[in-house]
Order: C-alpha cells, then structure tokens, then sequence
C-alpha cells in the first residue's frame, strides 16, 4: 500500500466540476487527489498571425502555480521579471496536446485561449491541467456549435494525461507529491481515447529502467488513461 492507501494501479480521487466560473466559455476545476487545477478555455475571433486568412483555428494555453500552491511560497512569475521556464515547457505540452485531437480547419479562424492555474500542487500538475483542459476546451467548442457558429464539432477524439512512475522498485500510476519528489523514475503520459500516444516524458532521476518496466508503466498509463476518458464523459454527460 502507498502512503495514501492506494494499490499500485489506482488513480487518486478524480473529481471534475464544471462551469466553475461565470464568464469563460469552458470552465473546469480539477482535482486529483489534493492537486486542484482550475481550467478555462476562452473564445478569441482572432488567430496568430501565421494563420490570418487560412481559414483554419488554433488552440494555445498558459499554465501557472499560484503563489501558495505549495508547502512554500513563491514569486508570481511577473514579479522576478524572468520567464518561468517550467511553466513555459507546460503551457506548450498543454496547448500542443489539445491541439493533436481537435480538427482546426472545422473550428474555423478563431482561436481558443486555455487557462490552467494550479491552485493546489501534490503532484501531477500538467497532467490534470491537460485533463481538466480537454473538458473545459470541450465545453468551449460546444457552445460555438449550438450557437450555429461551426458546423460541427472539430474535436476528433477525447484525450486526458496521466503521471506513472517507479518509486521504491515499484511501478505506480498518478503519482502524489511524496512519490514524484523521491522517485526512481518519473513519466507523463498523453494519450487519446484510442490509446495512440500523444506525448511521453520520462526519465530517471536516480536509477535506470528497463524496456520491461517501461512496459509495465505504459500499461498503467493506458488503464490510468481510459478510466480518465471515463470520467470526462460522465461529467460532461455523454
């Protein structure tokens, strides 16, 4: 048992609250456990400049830790005057994922801006920002789509994210703080509902793996992924 009683194999507590706040298109406050994201997805008419009269969309992110997301507290990222680096890397995994799953020729020359602020870190933060994004990006389309804006809507398939790793010899799925910050080895995974691989971090932080326990944290993953995709259609009702 892990430090939170859970089995190997078991994702923490997964609970997805939609239309969180009033004004975004797409709203969503995730929680994994003790990590709290809250996702927005903004509706934009314009679209970066590499794409004026195209005909075709685009879908961007910002992601952040608010000051006491954690045991300590932290700078705002203006504040320094320095570009966080780390949240820079996470803002272009969240933003390229979403992207991966949508048609951005169907959403038309519009553009949707994703929001992605942790309130709560106990690790896994990128891969409930991508989670909770997808809902908040899907609740943003689909409201373009009543609105007789678009056609239909673009997204092609459900996506979600999820950390594995190996800590203590043992291969775990959705890692918690405690695990991620003294783990042997450290994996995110981004995957679409039919389980193709968008995205693979993972390295080792002490001791290397094998091919054969790769495998074993890309089952996992892939088990961690579909109960993911479940609960992302159990909240939006489908």
């Amino acid at each position: 048992m892990r430090n939170d009683g859970r089995k190997n194999n078991e994702l923490r507590n997964i609970v997805l609250k939609r239309n969180y706040t009033k004004y975004a298109e797409g709203s969503v406050l995730i929680e994994f456990g003790d990590t709290k994201v809250l996702c927005t997805a903004s509706i934009d008419n314009n679209v970066p400049a590499f794409l004026r009269n195209s005909g075709s969309g685009w879908i961007s992110a910002e992601y952040s830790m608010l000051p006491r997301a954690t045991h300590t507290r932290s700078k705002r990222d203006g504040v320094s005057g320095r570009v966080n680096a780390r949240a820079s890397e996470i803002s272009r995994l969240i933003g390229r994922s979403l992207r991966s799953c949508v048609d951005l020729k169907a959403l038309g020359e519009r553009q949707i801006l994703i929001d992605c602020d942790v309130i709560q870190a106990d690790g896994g933060t990128r891969t409930a920002g991508i989670t909770g994004a997808f809902v908040a990006m899907h609740d943003a389309i689909s409201a373009l789509v009543r609105e007789g804006k678009i056609g239909e809507n673009p997204i092609r398939q459900f996506l979600a994210a999820i950390s594995v790793g190996v800590y203590k010899g043992a291969p775990l799925l959705d890692l918690n703080y405690i695990e991620d910050s003294n783990c042997d080895t450290d994996m995110n995974l981004v995957m679409q509902e039919d389980l193709s691989i968008i995205e693979i971090q993972g390295n080792a932080e002490g001791v290397s793996f094998s091919r054969e326990t790769l495998n074993i944290m890309l089952d996992l993953g892939e088990q961690g992924i579909a109960q993911l995709i479940q609960k992302q259609k159990l909240s939006l009702e489908l």
